[in-house]
């Protein structure tokens, strides 16, 4: 019988991944790269994307126990899309990773916990089913941040 909290992780995830790419969807570059407000006040799609795929990852990583993904986090908010084509590809690869992940995850203790060391060099300590919720939450934010975006790049139009 399928995990009921992977099979549910894994509808929440995809419904995440989905939204990024909808937002992404068919975009040039300058709709990509642009922010709503300031450069310290928002972020562009290519950033939300960018990032949102790449914490996910991480997270769910953790979640799982997991050793931590390669991951320039830096670089991830200093992304620059030449076209929608390259982060559909992130979108892609990273949320079949991330799927692969979260099947991995069947018949798992959710309340083991699980340490991830912070770019500060502290070190955050949450159950895995922390982890997991943080993941989706987060990445659910930025993909819905990102369609926001999307929505008043298009009403400018």
């Amino acid at each position: 019988m399928p995990d009921p909290i992977v099979e549910s992780a894994r509808w929440a995830a995809g419904q995440g991944f989905d939204t990024l790419r909808r937002a992404v969807r068919d975009l040039p570059a300058a709709a990509l790269n642009w922010r709503p407000a300031s450069p310290g006040d928002t972020n562009s799609i290519a950033v939300l994307t960018t990032h949102a795929a790449h914490a996910t990852r991480v997270l769910l990583s953790m979640a799982a126990g997991l050793p931590a993904p390669a991951r320039d986090r830096a670089g991830e908010f200093a992304a620059v899309a030449e076209g929608p084509e390259a982060l559909l590809a992130l979108v892609d690869t990273l949320g079949a990773e991330c799927d692969a992940i979260l099947e991995g995850c069947a018949g798992m203790d959710w309340g083991t916990l699980r340490q991830r060391r912070r770019d500060d060099g502290s070190v955050a300590e949450m159950p895995a089913v922390q982890a997991l919720l943080l993941a989706l939450v987060h990445l659910h934010g930025h993909a819905d941040e990102a369609a926001l975006s999307r929505h008043f790049w298009l009403a400018q139009a």
